[in-house]
């Protein structure tokens, strides 16, 4: 007993940092990739594209806002830059830019009008930087590639107001006479924490990790806490993505890649961190605009799908919506979207656990609280489990026979991820106990899906957790 308390008090000194935190809170975000791809119709540019191709005529920054804002995400992620190297915004280091476009006259800022727009609409705004440039000649040569991949992120970083996060990927290719560039990611971090502190840096950098495929699949135990190897092996060129590979793109996870944190895996491994997972997909197979691909669009039934298992499995999600050749969202994508949205807002509208008795056991907290506290969607009240008791249960009991379909659970994950297994159960109409689901982990969040279930009692039983569970919010819809 004594030597499985010190093990789970390893565990859970992998704690998130605020900025992880405040990232995670968003949940759901929206990709927006244009480039010159948008008219050329490739996924992955040459760097030897006229920049005269980029025209986008009725570019409308408010357009896309809105309908992010409606579809009920919370920020956009604007490809700045893409492996052609084009960029969209006048940078100072290169001509091949939105600079030497028609657009506006040569006098348009993509990344300006998009940053505008999000905090005129209330969102957040993060940036991708390729750090595969197939324009830039200094691609290769090591050092006087990064102070100029360097230069372009500080730009960046200090233009346009505050970043929610930097997005990295690790494609990494030839350059001039085949040398290849191996990128001096410490540098590169080093300068989004001194210019942006509370920026997340995802995929290749140290806070957001990648969830392992573009197909919006997620694992049943999406864990936080991994080894601290992990964030080292996403910066391998290899494991990077790959142009045009549908396979790669909807390949679900490997089966060596399941389990990422539990007890067992993580018991030999010396260095752990709190390194929360992201889903990433497009709304269409491409992630660029082809208009070949109107007629697949995603459909409103998978997308909610995908929100519930991702948003409601541990990790956050990453929409792509690519604008068309004119700069604006495909109607299709919209109305989609849309439908996403009105979905969110009605089926987590009304919180039937606040019209329902709540009961516990243990009945007080570590604190002396009671399981009062986990009735506010916030970090500041929360149930804390007296050390050492890792089981927790939770009645939640109404007068009335009530028709629910979903339960949302989430911890307190300023003190870690703790919560490994737990049941969801319920009174029949006798008022006999009935298993209803067996889960694992919660996280930032989990949703369960009720599907109609009609009951006046319902029973959360915490079966097992690392030193004891902290319980932030209980939600039933």
């Amino acid at each position: 007993m004594y030597e499985n308390m010190q093990e789970d008090l390893r565990l859970i000194r992998a704690v998130p940092h605020p900025r992880q935190i405040a990232y995670q809170e968003l949940e759901f975000l929206c990709f927006a990739h244009f480039t010159v791809n948008t008219y050329t119709g490739r996924e992955w540019g040459l760097g030897d594209e006229p920049e005269s191709i980029f025209y986008p005529a009725k570019m409308d920054a408010g357009q896309w806002a809105a309908a992010v804002k409606e579809g009920g995400a919370r920020g956009i992620i604007l490809t700045c830059k893409h492996h052609d190297g084009f960029c969209l915004w006048p940078s100072r280091y290169t001509e091949h830019s939105v600079k030497n476009s028609p657009y506006k006259g040569g006098r348009g800022d993509i990344v300006r009008e998009v940053s505008d727009a999000c905090r005129a609409y209330g969102l957040k705004f993060g940036v991708y930087l390729s750090p595969w440039d197939r324009n830039c000649p200094l691609y290769g040569q090591g050092k006087p590639y990064d102070d100029y991949y360097v230069n372009q992120l500080e730009e960046l970083l200090t233009g346009y107001g505050e970043i929610c996060v930097v997005w990295l990927d690790g494609a990494c290719g030839e350059g001039p006479n085949g040398r290849v560039q191996r990128y001096d990611w410490e540098r590169y971090f080093e300068v989004v924490r001194r210019l942006q502190p509370g920026a997340c840096i995802f995929g290749c950098g140290p806070d957001i990790r990648w969830c392992g495929n573009e197909a919006g699949k997620t694992r049943p135990s999406e864990w936080s806490v991994v080894p601290a190897d992990m964030a080292r092996a996403e910066r391998v060129a290899e494991k990077s993505q790959k142009e045009d590979d549908k396979n790669f793109r909807e390949r679900g996870i490997d089966s060596t890649q399941l389990d990422l944190g539990s007890r067992q895996k993580l018991k030999k491994e010396p260095d752990l961190i709190f390194y929360p997972a992201e889903t990433d997909l497009s709304i269409r197979p491409g992630w660029f605009y082809h208009p070949e691909e109107d007629g697949q669009v995603r459909s409103f039934e998978n997308l909610k799908d995908i929100y519930l298992k991702t948003v409601g499995g541990n990790a956050n999600l990453l929409l792509n919506l690519p604008p068309t050749p004119d700069g604006l969202f495909h109607e299709t994508d919209v109305r989609t979207l849309a439908r996403l949205g009105a979905f969110l807002r009605e089926a987590f509208a009304d919180n039937l656990a606040d019209k329902a008795q709540l009961v516990s056991l243990p009945a007080a907290d570590q604190n002396g609280g009671t399981i009062e506290n986990v009735r506010r969607d916030d970090y500041d009240a929360y149930f804390e489990n007296p050390e050492g008791e890792r089981e927790l249960t939770v009645r939640l009991r109404w007068e009335e026979e009530q028709k629910l379909e979903y339960l949302v659970l989430k911890e307190q994950i300023r003190f870690s991820q703790r919560v490994e297994a737990f049941t969801v159960s319920y009174a029949d109409a006798d008022g006999n106990e009935q298993e209803y689901e067996a889960c694992t982990v919660i996280g930032h969040k989990k949703i369960v899906a009720l599907n109609g279930l009609r009951t006046k009692e319902l029973i959360v039983r915490i079966t097992d957790a690392r030193v004891a569970p902290i319980l932030s919010f209980v939600g039933v819809y």
